[in-house]
């Protein structure tokens, strides 16, 4: 059921580095995202794909994780992502990308989860640095980071407390907790 599948979607951050991502599947999830709405079809977006362990690595040491766990500097080794997609946006293609890599992270992202895998959405990244180590040309702007992997924690929704507090946490376990608005509270009129 497409429900179930929304909610397995989380923002997984561990995963089993044993358990390697193949180029074909990166494709398989890109080809998912190829078929998305794009704002006025001009479909800029690109991609970069990684499953190589040494090119996984230069990924990896340019992006941040888990803004609410400041003292969480990311996957330890054992834990990182075995697969990247480097969403770009070919400003020769479109000034402006609007929404389209939202969109389409989204759909790699439901993809990964149907095939038992996860991910997350990373935009806290060190773009000057990135650029430089894939020797990406200048005309294509670096919109995200998809990490992806066999996720290894348990990730669940939990309604927000009355403080209103929205901030994700783990518990003594390593289970990651992620406080969600309740409907009746999002639904106006």
């Amino acid at each position: 059921m497409f429900k179930d599948l929304v909610a397995k979607n989380r923002s997984y951050r561990r995963f089993d580095e044993s358990l390697a991502i193949s180029r074909e599947t990166l494709l398989e999830l890109v080809d998912l995202a190829r078929q998305t709405a794009s704002a006025a079809n001009k479909q800029p977006l690109r991609y970069i794909l990684s499953s190589d362990p040494s090119r996984n690595a230069v990924i990896f040491g340019n992006i941040a994780w888990a803004g609410y766990l400041p003292d969480w500097p990311g996957p330890e080794a054992g834990e990182r992502p075995t697969g990247y997609v480097i969403m770009l946006g070919d400003k020769e293609t479109a000034p402006e990308v609007a929404y389209d890599h939202g969109i389409a992270a989204q759909t790699i992202l439901l993809g990964a989860v149907e095939r038992g895998l996860g991910g997350c959405m990373i935009a806290s990244i060190s773009r000057a640095a990135l650029r430089k180590a894939l020797a990406i040309p200048e005309r294509y702007e670096i919109l995200l980071v998809v990490a992806l992997g066999k996720p290894v924690e348990i990730v669940v929704m939990d309604p927000i407390g009355p403080d209103g507090d929205v901030k994700y946490w783990r518990d003594g376990n390593r289970v990651h907790h992620v406080p969600k608005r309740r409907l009746e509270d999002i639904v106006l009129g």
